[in-house]
């Protein structure tokens, strides 16, 4: 490909493309494509979301400059977060959220310091990577933030997705 080519973008939400082994059938051939899955940093305090890309390494602009133990006493008084690990798939109907799965973080800018256990952030990207909903962990405040955001960004991938999502996501009001 040229170049000044730009392969044509998909849904907004996708951040890496193309198939990691590109028809390669031996090393690596059981690698994950992680082009349909983003990471959304919601900020509980303010009542935000917003897709961060560096959030896939570890190295988002909420998470740059803080130094994350598992010992949650390092970051008290800190502000409460969640990272989301949306993945995007399709179906007959049109594309859909397929699995969408919640992190817990807590930050401490004034200390540096943040709270987060990086193997449930891992295994929670695998979980949605397996189309599976995990949200029960959200207080109601986040939930509502989580589904107006997943429904203001595009509301045929939040129709289109199953039942379970929006369930998980409703809150009484």
């Amino acid at each position: 490909m040229a170049s000044e080519e730009k392969p044509k973008q998909k849904m907004g939400f996708t951040i890496i493309r193309d198939d990691p082994i590109d028809g390669h059938k031996g090393f690596g051939r059981s690698s994950l494509s992680l082009e349909n899955v983003s990471p959304v940093i919601l900020d509980v305090e303010e009542g935000t979301a917003q897709v961060e890309i560096g959030a896939m390494h570890a190295r988002s602009l909420t998470e740059r400059g803080i130094k994350f133990t598992v010992n949650r006493e390092d970051s008290e008084g800190g502000k409460p977060y969640w990272l989301i690990w949306v993945t995007i798939d399709y179906k007959e109907d049109g594309p859909y959220y397929a699995g969408v799965t919640a992190a817990e973080m807590v930050i401490n800018r004034e200390k540096r310091r943040g709270y987060k256990v990086l193997a449930d952030h891992v295994n929670l990207l695998d979980k949605s990577l397996k189309r599976k909903i995990i949200v029960d962990k959200m207080d109601d405040r986040s939930k509502k933030v989580l589904a107006d955001f997943l429904k203001g960004h595009n509301e045929e991938l939040w129709n289109n997705s199953d039942p379970e999502l929006r369930k998980g996501l409703a809150v009484e009001e």
